[in-house]
């Protein structure tokens, strides 16, 4: 990876509280595995910021690289990675996505997030 993408990615994830490197954005995801926590995210009233990974292969390596973590999406809070689909989907069902973002004072829809466990169980 290069200087400049490690840079930009570092970046990103250290100036907004809840990233998501994906492929497509927010209103158009272009996988599922993307669109499951875009849903959720979106769903819940959570600010994040989207990276289409599909808009530059640097990128798109280079948060594998990053994270050495090999599938995409990938999820960050506070600057930190926390994981891929099935960890968030998992972190969502238990309850540990709140007690995340609480512990990080990221704002969501508790409420919200409980009709997603409601709908889930």
């Amino acid at each position: 990876m290069s200087d400049i993408a490690r840079a930009l990615i570092k970046e990103t994830i250290e100036t907004n509280d809840v990233v998501l490197y994906m492929k497509g954005t927010s209103s158009m995801p272009q996988c599922g595995f993307s669109s499951r926590i875009a849903g959720v995210l979106n769903f819940i009233d959570l600010e994040w910021k989207d990276v289409n990974v599909l808009a530059d292969e640097e990128i798109r390596q280079g948060i594998k690289d990053f994270s050495d973590w090999p599938t995409i999406p990938q999820l960050y809070v506070k600057g930190e990675f926390v994981g891929g689909c099935d960890i968030i989907t998992d972190m969502m069902i238990s309850g540990d996505l709140d007690t995340l973002l609480e512990a990080n004072n990221v704002s969501f829809n508790k409420e919200a997030a409980n009709k997603v466990r409601e709908a889930n169980t």
